[in-house]
């Protein structure tokens, strides 16, 4: 198996690509009574599009499929329900689905680690569509996907995508709606799974305290063979550099206003994205983060109630940096963080407040390490990005100054921000 070690942290990985492509990454934590196992195929709802390596054709999905195909993978024949199982051993078990990606997990505390991982791998490669159990999903989903439409937050998030994004199917939900997963029937999951559940487009992350060779073998024996298969070609819309619309404001059942802040990006370099991660992280903090002028100044006036919650998220396919909170006066928090980024733009940044926000950020990366979920959940996301999660600790003294001021000149930019408000009715 490859090693790869942080010499900061002093934590090792080891990776090992089977013959079926299969990639396997094993973070060795000794001492811990936890295990966190999950097991992850590249196919998320912006996958919608795409011509299957085994036979050429090109398919066009309804919008919901990776989280329709999630939700079934559980049921197996004769009734059985896979998760049941896995929580009837003690086992914290679940699935999601992102933009890119769906998952399957669990954690333990036992000695059930093993049945868990038969469990887990034999649902994950037995797949049971029907008709009659996709009709009855449709019912199960279809009130997901309305509890969801009644979400606050979660809309105020699909209106920022809406404001960003023109046609990238980011700004979609992932559960689809009720018109679009009318259309799923099983040939439709079927094509899907054998597409994108082949292991040449899943990777298998585990973290505990394990021999990583011993667990290798294991996960090998409960592997069923098949084919290789081709690359699969996704077919992904043309997205314009501009935004769609600066601003979007609906009504619904809050208390106090919500906002989020919308800043659109270029399609991520690899060679730069982490460095470029970390840099707008530090930017954010010191722009609008509770050790902040900015904020102290809102805080205090009572116009943000409380500290911002801000992310740079980012795939093959879109860029974007989010800044949400709450305020009685959400326009004036959008002037008041434009004002800022234009001082920032032509002041600098601040050398000292630089440097403590700097390290800050290098200790919640280096905290994260402390937790299984969080260290295995983190080599999956990073892994379908084509990105080594130690490469944000090993990089981070590259991120200066001079380099974050570039950034923050190329990136926050008012051409490219939106904003997205939800007021109460």
């Amino acid at each position: 198996m490859k090693i790869i070690e942080s010499t900061k942290i002093k934590e090792k990985a080891y990776f090992e690509k089977l013959e079926n492509g299969l990639n396997i990454i094993i973070i060795p934590k000794a001492n811990t009574n936890k295990k966190y196992v999950v097991w992850g195929t590249n196919f998320g709802s912006i996958d919608n599009r795409f011509i299957m390596p085994q036979t050429n054709e090109e398919v066009f999905i309804p919008d919901g499929v990776a989280h329709f195909l999630e939700h079934k993978m559980f049921e197996q024949k004769n009734g059985r329900n896979s998760l049941d199982v896995l929580m009837a051993l003690g086992l914290d078990a679940n699935a999601y689905t992102t933009n890119d990606h769906t998952a399957y997990l669990f954690e333990c505390s036992s000695d059930k680690f093993y049945e868990g991982l038969d469990e887990l791998m034999d649902y994950v490669q037995n797949p049971y569509f029907t008709d009659e159990n996709v009709e009855k999903e449709k019912g199960i989903i279809g009130q997901e996907i309305k509890m969801y439409d009644d979400d606050p937050g979660f809309q105020l998030y699909l209106n920022t995508m809406d404001c960003l994004y023109h046609k990238n199917a980011v700004k979609l939900d992932i559960a689809g709606t009720i018109e679009s997963i009318s259309e799923i029937d099983p040939d439709v999951l079927y094509k899907c799974y054998n597409t994108f559940y082949h292991p040449s487009n899943m990777t298998l992350v585990v973290c505990g305290d394990f021999n990583p060779e011993e667990l290798l073998n294991e996960i090998k024996k409960r592997l069923l063979p098949k084919e290789n298969q081709g690359e699969i070609k996704r077919i992904y819309e043309n997205e314009d550099d501009t935004i769609n619309m600066p601003k979007k404001e609906v009504n619904m059942e809050v208390s106090t206003p919500i906002f989020m802040i919308g800043i659109k990006d270029k399609l991520p370099e690899h060679e730069e994205i982490v460095k470029k991660h970390i840099a707008i992280q530090i930017i954010l903090n010191m722009l609008i983060g509770k050790s902040s002028d900015l904020y102290k100044e809102l805080y205090d006036s009572g116009d943000l109630l409380a500290e911002p919650d801000f992310d740079y998220e980012f795939s093959k396919q879109y860029a974007h940096v989010l800044v949400g909170g709450q305020s009685k006066n959400p326009q004036k928090i959008y002037e008041k963080f434009k004002n800022e980024l234009k001082k920032y733009k032509e002041n600098g940044l601040n050398d000292e407040h630089f440097e403590r926000i700097k390290r800050k950020i290098y200790g919640d990366y280096v905290g994260d390490y402390n937790s299984v979920s969080n260290i295995a959940r983190m080599f999956l996301t990073d892994n379908f990005k084509n990105i080594n999660s130690f490469d944000y600790i090993e990089k981070f003294e590259t991120v200066t100054k001079e380099y974050a001021e570039q950034i923050l000149k190329d990136i926050f930019n008012e051409d490219k921000m939106a904003i997205s408000i939800v007021n109460p009715k």
